[in-house]
């Protein structure tokens, strides 16, 4: 856990990890701001758990203290479980797993993505590494948030399967640039070989020519995921899928704006508008 959080939590830890989300800035602030009390504040603490080990794996420290800081959050997991947690946000994880039957393996799998991060920079995984990283850096995210929106089971993990990965991708696609600057890249080794990019270097990939047509395929794969997410959402209470589907259109949104700005270098930002944030907020939260 972070200095400042520790320490603003131990008086209200409940208040302290409203405000780590509230100060993080996601972009699904609000589809978690919308969730009844209870369930909002089970989603606060999964979401500031989750920022605290992706903060470990992007942290500038060298990979054995990223390896150390990671452990410490799977030793802390295991005291969650076996009711003797000692930080803050772990006593409230605890109670969080309680009510909503969380499951260890979630909490541990999140983890381990962090790890593929953590101890060396990805570039160019194969097609199914780059899977297992998208199960575990989002949809474990998800099988522990389905938990908490109120989904069946087993449509609950259908969901966290599909929209998990339909987001990692979209996010993919539209960090190529950030994420080739600190020397990462994450569109798969087929796809590039396939648009006759041999290199793995993320700066060469990232200013190759051939680039869009390596993204189209991860596009269609990001497509099929969000349409079988919303098959599952069709099926389900509207309530229950409020919250993944804001998520869900927002990240679709993000991901029409990359098709239409393309995939050629230079590549200006994408950003939804506030009036198409606003829209979607509006029309499946409140109509």
């Amino acid at each position: 856990m972070s200095a400042a959080l520790q320490h603003e939590a131990e008086a209200d830890p409940r208040a302290a990890i409203r405000a780590r989300v509230a100060a993080a800035g996601t972009s699904f602030y609000w589809a978690m701001r919308l969730l009844p009390e209870t369930r909002r504040e089970a989603m606060f603490a999964v979401y500031a758990y989750c920022r605290e080990v992706d903060d470990i794996a992007d942290d500038d420290a060298p990979p054995a203290a990223k390896r150390a800081g990671l452990a410490a959050w799977r030793r802390e997991i295991e005291t969650i479980f076996s009711g003797s947690p000692q930080l803050p946000l772990s006593r409230v994880l605890a109670e969080v797993a309680r009510a909503y039957a969380l499951r260890r393996e979630d909490f541990l799998a999140v983890i381990d993505g962090m790890e593929m991060d953590a101890v060396a920079d990805i570039r160019a995984p194969a097609l199914a590494e780059l899977d297992l990283y998208c199960d575990r850096v989002a949809s474990a995210v998800g099988r522990l948030s389905v938990r908490v929106f109120g989904l069946p089971e087993d449509d609950g993990i259908l969901l966290a399967h599909h929209l998990g990965r339909a987001l990692q991708l979209t996010n993919i696609l539209r960090d190529i640039d950030e994420d080739a600057a600190i020397g990462r890249l994450y569109l798969p080794r087929e796809g590039l070989l396939h648009a006759g990019i041999t290199s793995d270097d993320p700066a060469k990939v990232a200013a190759d020519r051939a680039l869009p047509k390596a993204c189209s395929a991860l596009v269609a794969r990001a497509r099929t995921h969000f349409e079988k997410a919303d098959e599952v959402m069709a099926r389900n209470r509207r309530r229950a899928v409020r919250a993944p589907r804001i998520m869900s259109k927002y990240y679709h949104a993000i991901l029409d704006l990359l098709v239409a700005r393309g995939f050629a270098a230079p590549r200006e930002p994408v950003r939804v508008d506030k009036w198409t944030r606003l829209a979607i907020v509006l029309r499946y939260a409140f109509i």
